[in-house]
């Protein structure tokens, strides 16, 4: 099967996902993230980075989860106007 590749905005968005995902991890470390989301480290560097920018819907909730982002505004992170880091934690 032949994947399509990825258009511009796709990747784009996934590198917003990764930027808002690791702004709120804060000071927690990637080892105790991924320990608690159930994924390798090395997926969230990948997802982080925005080297998997179409990760799967259960390991992004995992994640959000992990870092207490509610994926509401993790989606709005997101969006094509979102600036990088640009979202506010529900408290």
């Amino acid at each position: 099967m032949v994947r399509v590749p990825l258009t511009e905005e796709e990747r784009s968005r996934g590198e917003r996902l990764g930027t808002a995902l690791r702004a709120a991890r804060g000071a927690r470390s990637m080892v105790d993230v991924a320990a608690e989301a159930g994924i390798s480290v090395e997926t969230l560097r990948k997802i982080e980075t925005g080297r998997i920018p179409t990760p799967a819907f259960f390991t992004v909730a995992a994640i959000a989860d992990a870092v207490g982002l509610p994926l509401d505004v993790l989606r709005e992170a997101c969006s094509a106007g979102a600036g990088a880091g640009e979202f506010s934690q529900a408290s």
